[in-house]
């Protein structure tokens, strides 16, 4: 039989290898033996090897809300102005408002689908914000996140990624999440590191890492943080051992499947800067395709939230780029 030159790229897939069944009933075996089927040994495993891979310190949570519901809830947004993309899910403005905050919007590239950091700068000047929520859009970091963490460093505005699309991503070696203050991941089923639900909040300051521990479970011992439940349990985070083990060649795999299969079809695809590498979420385009998983997002949020503010690069993203399937077939 001849070898199948065109894998099933295009046919949805959670971004899970078949090799690694055997390895994760072992663990779920595990937790089961254990007695303790959450804030067990395995979501500290999960953690650890989240850690080793980021760069920075990891604190597991229930989903992608919790982990930056408490960066900002650390970081005092509470009556204070947010800064937030347009161009981005909802789940990043809302955040902001369940945290208390006034969400400004601002406009995004058209290049890279992220956050503009000329519009970022006029908004700072007229907003003086206490946050900014810098979001990695598509699998790539955002080309102006350099410039946009040196600017909330000289105004001492915190800086939170949302890192929920930026899986296996990396500029130059550094990974998504270590520009800011902090970075908030999203382990969803779609995702191309999936643990069906689940999140992790990244971060540098040892005291960010010890009030997002108690955020996650209602402030628990002294009960001096207004937390809720956001805990993982031990059977998702060894979903999450498993899959950051994987990662690494989920992310080479469908960057090769793209190189060879995608790239010579679609000229007018999103390029990335010298030195990045995207872990591929989405394939954006430029042109209409004909097969295509619709857009990253279809209308812009401030659209959705009534805003009247004037982000013409937002609404022409929205647009005008497609989404060309590319899913994980090993």
């Amino acid at each position: 039989m001849a070898e199948r030159v065109m894998p099933e790229l295009d046919r949805f897939a959670i971004g899970f290898d078949e090799r690694d069944r055997q390895r994760l009933h072992a663990l779920w075996d595990e937790a089961i033996a254990s007695q303790r089927w959450s804030e067990g040994t395995l979501t500290a495993r999960f953690e650890e090897a989240w850690s080793a891979w980021n760069g920075i310190g990891s604190v597991a949570f229930g989903g992608w809300t919790g982990a930056a519901l408490a960066a900002l809830e650390f970081a005092g947004v509470r009556g204070e102005t947010v800064l937030v993309p347009s161009n981005t899910f909802m789940a990043t403005p809302l955040a902001a408002v369940h945290a208390g905050a006034r969400v400004e919007f601002v406009d995004c590239n058209r290049e890279d689908l992220c956050m503009s950091f000329a519009s970022l700068e006029a908004a700072v000047a007229e907003h003086r914000p206490r946050a900014v929520i810098l979001v990695h859009i598509g699998g790539h970091i955002a080309f102006d996140a350099e410039r946009i963490a040196e600017l909330c460093r000289a105004e001492g505005i915190f800086l939170l990624e949302d890192c929920a699309h930026a899986h296996g991503a990396s500029w130059n070696g550094r990974r998504p999440g270590t520009y800011g203050d902090a970075g908030a991941w999203s382990f969803y089923a779609t995702k191309t590191v999936s643990t069906g639900e689940g999140g992790m909040l990244v971060a540098r300051d040892p005291e960010l890492l010890a009030f997002a521990r108690a955020f996650r479970n209602y402030g628990k011992p002294e009960h001096e943080v207004a937390g809720l439940n956001f805990r993982l349990s031990e059977f998702t985070a060894a979903l999450g051992v498993v899959q950051t083990e994987r990662m690494e060649e989920i992310v080479a795999w469908k960057n090769a499947a793209a190189r060879r299969h995608l790239d010579p079809a679609h000229p007018g695809r999103l390029e990335l800067p010298e030195g990045m590498v995207s872990g591929l979420y989405k394939y954006i385009v430029f042109d209409p395709v004909e097969r295509s998983t619709g857009k990253v997002y279809d209308v812009p949020c401030h659209r959705i939230m009534g805003s009247h503010a004037v982000l013409p690069n937002a609404d022409w993203v929205a647009e005008n780029h497609w989404c060309v399937p590319l899913y994980y077939r090993p």
